[in-house]
């Protein structure tokens, strides 16, 4: 299973907006448990065995957000494909395999 979310704070009272702590308190979190990942400017990926696995730490990522403002968002966007690891990897591998002929 794989899951990208996105998590972060608002009501902060921070002037500059910047949400960085907070995001690193998730991405700590996610990096932690041990399980395949991935952070980009926008998500942070994150691949496991099984839904309860992996909701725990988008939870516990979340959870950890939540001390930094009066609200948190979350969005979150999941790949469901029973049978399959490393999949984080190989979708990439077979997208650039197929880009480059």
């Amino acid at each position: 299973m794989l899951v990208a979310f996105s998590v972060a704070p608002s009501g902060t009272g921070r002037d500059d907006g910047s949400v960085h702590d907070a995001v690193a308190a998730a991405v700590r979190i996610v990096r932690e448990s041990g399980l395949p990942n991935r952070t980009t400017s926008m998500f942070t990926e994150i691949e496991g065995p099984d839904w309860d696995t992996v909701m725990d730490v988008v939870k516990r990522a979340t959870e950890a957000v939540g001390a930094y403002g009066s609200r948190v968002s979350l969005v979150l966007k999941a790949d469901i494909r029973p049978g399959y690891t490393g999949e984080i990897d190989g979708k990439l591998e077979r997208l650039e395999a197929e880009l480059e002929g």
